[in-house]
């Protein structure tokens, strides 16, 4: 049954909503919503409705102890993406996350996969603790293509049955933020959710589109209960008009 995950979003050490895919671009950050309540506050709210599974996502420097804030509040209860490496990750498990998310570091200089580097990180958080993510964007002819750096960069990978076998024997659970919709709330990619959750062999978090409380029943009616959503922007506390968080924590529990 598809569940509803919490985020919490780190943009220069506030929590934030913005268009992820304006990140590092000329025209600058489009901003949804951001607050003076701390990150330890939105981690309580979630800690105390049950709400398990959600990530911190860090968007560039400075989010490193707004990060720790967040998942010192709810121990187990977060994981924590963002600059990820074999150096650092440590730190926040041991802090609390219950998993740490990677995206940009396991490919090198030049947007294509570094095996090594994957399995670096692997060995050293240990695959039931590591969430990859293969965040992506439509490419016409070649499907969905993973992208790095803030969703700047197109990789050597492409998103199929077989990239997804590949990741899983590394990770415990795989994040996938449709770029091209993500805080736009104008609608999920259906198309892509249906390929995840055709696929369903570890747990599976789809982000971005979102605009109403029926889209949890779409996301599981698509995916076949397989894929769990992400809902950031529509949501009331975080100054969207579209969703309740109420109604998604009333979901979770009817769907326990």
């Amino acid at each position: 049954m598809t569940k509803f995950r919490p985020c919490i979003d780190l943009h220069q050490g506030r929590v934030k909503q913005i268009v992820g895919s304006t990140l590092d671009t000329a025209e600058g950050v489009q901003t949804n919503f951001e607050t003076d309540l701390s990150p330890s506050y939105f981690a309580g709210m979630y800690r105390d409705d049950s709400i398990e599974g959600g990530h911190v996502i860090m968007l560039g420097p400075g989010n490193s102890d707004a990060a720790l804030d967040a998942v010192q509040a709810y121990p187990g209860g977060l994981q924590v993406g963002g600059g990820i490496r074999p150096d650092n990750a440590a730190a926040y498990l041991e802090a609390g996350a219950s998993h740490v998310i990677v995206t940009s570091w396991i490919f090198d200089e030049n947007s294509r996969l570094d095996v090594a580097r994957l399995q670096e990180l692997s060995k050293a958080v240990g695959k039931g603790r590591l969430v990859i993510d293969l965040s992506c964007r439509a490419v016409d002819g070649e499907g969905w293509v993973v992208a790095m750096n803030r969703w700047q960069s197109l990789t050597d990978v492409t998103l199929s049955y077989e990239s997804l076998d590949f990741f899983a024997g590394y990770c415990a659970e795989i994040l996938v933020h449709a770029a091209d919709v993500e805080g736009k709330c104008r609608g999920m990619d259906e198309a892509l959710i249906r390929l995840l959750g055709e696929w369903g062999k570890i747990p599976v978090t789809y982000a971005g589109g979102a605009s109403r409380i029926d889209d949890l029943t779409l996301v599981n009616d698509l995916s076949a209960g397989a894929v769990d959503l992400t809902i950031g922007s529509a949501l009331d506390i975080f100054g969207g008009s579209l969703i309740r968080y109420r109604d998604c924590v009333e979901w979770n529990q009817r769907s326990s």
